[in-house]
């Protein structure tokens, strides 16, 4: 007696073609060809940017958007990321312009559809025309995804290299060389981009030179720092020092003075006598404030005198309070 096969499973003997199959099985093992590229799907994201491609290829655009560059731009000669994409991407209409006309050597301009077209987007693309950098037409939801949780595009973005850091050395030999006077400020333990950028933008505001900032435990010149700069980054040089504290002795023995900034400070920011001096400013963090080594190297500590309310000031905000002194006083001493 045959023993019952397994419910559903097929017990025939039967060799060879069976009626009533028609073939079926075997049409739809044959599939429905090989899948179309990403560029030819309408609704891909690479299939929007070559429909803007050809509509700005027919509006007569020089080079249309996603083209590669020609040989001898500056963005085909931008550094390439080491194990991966490690471009930065400025937004802002502000930043990306400053960015633009300072000639980073960007790598592509995103502009979101229908945007509003006002004498800065025009700017941009007149720039990015003549450097051939490719222009990409984009929704704002990708520009929403490419600035980030708070980023704030305001309808462009620009792709950028990883930010070229200086030397302080060569930094402070180039202000020298020019025959200026020093104004740098050096950020010890400030960890947040936005800092940065804020610092970086009243570096340039009060005619400093330059920004110091260690290698390890702070931030970089990151898209945030960017933004927060609106610009600034393009034109105002940040160094790296491998370690803050021999850094700064080193420019010491260069005859620069290290004026750190603190709210138990011996020398109060108004009563400062050293401004028309080389002087690198020191900023701490909000939360700890100066090193101890970066403290014990410093020619004077110097208080922002405030409200007795205020417990303290933000690094961004001390520094900017501290370089505008600095550049009153000195513009007094010029008269």
């Amino acid at each position: 007696m045959a023993k019952p096969g397994r419910p559903g499973a097929g017990n025939s003997k039967k060799k060879g073609p069976t009626k009533g199959t028609g073939g079926h099985g075997r049409k739809s093992l044959e599939g429905k060809g090989p899948t179309p590229k990403a560029e030819d799907r309408s609704w891909h994201v690479a299939g929007k940017r070559k429909a803007a491609a050809e509509r700005y290829a027919a509006a007569g655009g020089k080079g249309r958007p996603g083209q590669r560059p020609a040989q001898g731009s500056n963005a085909s000669r931008a550094p390439k990321a080491k194990g991966g994409d490690d471009t930065e991407t400025v937004t802002g209409r502000n930043s990306v312009l400053e960015a633009l006309r300072a000639k980073i050597p960007a790598t592509a301009l995103y502009v979101a559809q229908r945007v509003e077209m006002d004498d800065r987007v025009k700017e941009m693309l007149s720039i990015a025309t003549h450097r051939e950098i490719p222009v990409l037409e984009v929704t704002r939801p990708e520009l929403d995804r490419m600035a980030g949780f708070d980023g704030v595009h305001q309808g462009v973005a620009l792709k950028v290299p990883p930010y070229e850091y200086a030397h302080p050395q060569d930094l402070l030999e180039e202000i020298i060389a020019d025959d200026q006077v020093p104004l740098l400020v050096a950020l010890d333990g400030v960890t947040d981009p936005r800092n940065l950028g804020a610092i970086i933008r009243s570096t340039a505001a009060f005619g400093g030179h330059g920004v110091i900032i260690p290698q390890r435990r702070s931030a970089g010149v990151t898209s945030a720092a960017w933004k927060t700069s609106a610009g600034a980054a393009a034109r105002t040089p940040v160094a790296i020092a491998p370690n803050l504290t021999s850094t700064l002795k080193e420019f010491k023995k260069q005859g620069v003075f290290v004026l750190g900034l603190d709210g138990g400070g011996d020398v109060a920011l108004p009563a400062l006598e050293l401004a028309d001096r080389p002087v690198v400013i020191v900023v701490g963090s909000e939360g700890k404030g100066l090193s101890r080594l970066v403290t014990e190297t410093c020619d004077q500590i110097v208080s922002i005198p405030i409200s007795s309310s205020t417990e303290s000031l933000n690094a961004g905000i001390a520094a900017s309070v501290a370089l505008y002194q600095v550049s009153t006083l000195r513009a007094a001493a010029d008269r």
